[in-house]
């Protein structure tokens, strides 16, 4: 039997239907598109060679080891596509259940600091940010690595705030050190460390015990070490000097030397406050005139549940600033601490008239941009017209039923409720993005119908090179196909992919953007197949006996075979 008050500590049933609802909300229109780049065809392709060849330790991209991230997301992508037996189904429930676990827990931990209706303003003000609907329906590693950054800063929150709670302390750490596995990022709850132990010696927060943070820091370094460890001898004393470069790859050049010395995405130093927080932190973040003297007043009287979260916020944005290589995915971990910041604040703000006016003026930008893309579009005017052309998608009617749903919330609402009428028409901008959106855009983002035809034109047994190969197509293969080293310089690709077609000029192939006309410009192009445009690109299919003249050599790049592929050919698709 229950002891007395078991079911008075049970979450209240709305607190259950909301996170039932954000399933439902965020699950619409799944197995409606194959996997989009950036980044989804590449984890998709992870997990289905994992599945393919056994191989689950050491991540491979089209038979080649992967480095540039840990396993954990591939190994949840691959138990998904096996449990659906779909990759449709399968290469979105990572982020679905990332962010219905971030979900849960930013609620339950306002529950318990503020009270059941201040939880559901939270998760309210969680599902309809913008950065979380997008990500939630993305798979990208970004999600998942959230949902283990907020389950440490859950266990550091509960044993500062409404400790002591060792437990959840030791389980948050065991969370970090699985977000280490993720992405490497998973450390970041621990920025909070400096401003707990100042709240805690001015006894506004449960000290954390010398004692408790070695051992804490032990099972952090110990649940990276359960991958790390075996996959640092496995590469070490395996004789394979591809496995040696991968260990170091991921072991240093993708941690302090991506983070201090960025070869890509650099951005200035203002780009997150400037470029990002604008967008991704709608609608909340049209509240910061409010918010911001709120948090003043709090922190002069040091309110830890609004110090921590808000300091761990603002540490993150720093500790990403000042890495010269940005992206706005990386302020994603941000969004659930600015709600937990907010929480005590939300129900005043939604009494706001300034507020809701504001947020009329957003969703009447709103309106105006998309009905009159959506109008102009569809009369042709020659701007959008190419953009339409070159992407290969018509929104017009998609947009201009956003731009009407946007003027119809306006008048429904008025300006007296323009926060929650922004927030409705964001639902209904998602459930059109997963459904109406889903299917205008994936014959242009997924090349399967370009694959299907290729291998209707060479035949299923014909052999396929891709030099400077994108991730989709592969992933997409309906024959044997093979590349040369995803980092390869493009030159020694293209000498060996032609030595490669002299072996059998008769039964290979390659597929080529058009825009790479110079490599080719060896080859027969008067035997060039065009296959139109796909994924913004222009492309040709070449016979391997068009390219006689070309000089190869075999020693300049490796060649791997996409272990997928060889199933393709039989099976018919991956769906």
């Amino acid at each position: 039997m229950p002891r007395p008050g078991y079911l008075h500590r049970l979450p209240s049933l709305h607190w259950l239907w909301l996170l039932v609802l954000a399933a439902l909300f965020l699950g619409v229109g799944m197995g409606l598109r194959d996997p989009w780049p950036a980044d989804e065809p590449r984890f998709a392709l992870n997990a289905l060679e994992m599945l393919k060849t056994g191989q689950f330790w050491i991540p491979h991209r089209a038979g080649e080891p992967y480095p540039d991230k840990p396993p954990i997301f591939m190994w949840a992508t691959a138990a998904s596509i096996h449990l659906t037996g779909s990759v449709r189904l399968g290469f979105l429930l990572p982020s679905l259940l990332g962010a219905l676990g971030t979900l849960a827990l930013v609620m339950d931990l306002t529950r318990r600091l503020h009270g059941r209706r201040v939880a559901l303003l939270a998760g309210l003000a969680l599902l309809s940010s913008f950065q979380f609907g997008l990500q939630a329906r993305t798979a990208q590693i970004d999600m998942l690595v959230t949902f283990f950054i907020m389950l440490g800063a859950y266990g550091m929150l509960r044993h500062a705030l409404l400790g002591p709670a060792r437990r959840w302390w030791f389980i948050g750490c065991a969370g970090m050190g699985l977000g280490i596995l993720t992405k490497g990022v998973g450390f970041l709850p621990l920025l909070m460390l400096p401003l707990w132990g100042l709240l805690a010696w001015r006894r506004q927060a449960v000290p954390l015990a010398w004692r408790d943070l070695g051992l804490g820091i032990a099972v952090i370094l110990g649940v990276v070490a359960l991958w790390v460890v075996p996959m640092a001898l496995y590469t070490t004393f395996s004789d394979d000097p591809a496995l040696a470069a991968y260990r170091d790859n991921i072991l240093f050049k993708q941690t302090g030397e991506r983070y201090a010395d960025a070869w890509h995405h650099v951005k200035p130093w203002y780009y997150y406050l400037l470029e990002v927080i604008p967008w991704a932190w709608l609608p909340l973040v049209l509240a910061l005139p409010w918010l911001v003297p709120a948090w003043w007043h709090r922190a002069r009287r040091l309110d830890a549940r609004v110090l921590l979260p808000l300091g761990g916020l603002v540490l993150v944005i720093v500790f990403f600033s000042f890495s010269p290589g940005k992206r706005g995915v990386y302020l994603l971990p941000t969004l659930p601490l600015l709600v937990l910041a907010s929480a005590p604040m939300l129900a005043g703000l939604l009494s706001r008239p300034r507020l809701h006016w504001l947020g009329a003026g957003v969703l009447a930008l709103f309106g105006v941009v998309f009905l009159a893309a959506g109008v102009l579009g569809a009369l042709g005017l020659p701007a959008l017209a190419r953009l339409a052309e070159r992407h290969g998608v018509v929104p017009w009617a998609w947009w201009s039923l956003l731009g009407l749903v946007a003027f119809g919330l306006l008048a429904w609402g008025r300006p007296r409720r323009g926060l929650v009428a922004l927030a409705c028409w964001l639902a209904v901008f998602w459930l059109s993005w997963s459904t109406w959106g889903y299917q205008l855009m994936d014959p242009a983002r997924s090349p399967r119908d370009l694959m299907q035809e290729i291998v209707a034109q060479t035949g299923p047994e014909a052999w396929l090179a891709m030099p400077a190969f994108d991730e989709e197509f592969v992933l997409q293969a309906r024959q044997p196909m093979v590349h040369f080293g995803y980092h390869t310089p493009d030159d020694d690709q293209f000498r060996r992919a032609f030595a490669w077609l002299h072996e059998a000029p008769g039964e290979r192939w390659m597929l080529v953007p058009q825009h790479r006309d110079e490599e080719v410009a060896c080859a027969d192009l008067t035997r060039t197949r065009d296959l139109g445009v796909q994924n913004s690109e222009a492309w040709w299919l070449i016979p391997g006996g068009a390219f006689d003249a070309c000089s190869g050599d075999a020693g300049a790049a490796p060649l791997y075979v996409a272990p997928t592929t060889l199933d393709a050919a039989s099976s018919g698709r991956h769906d």
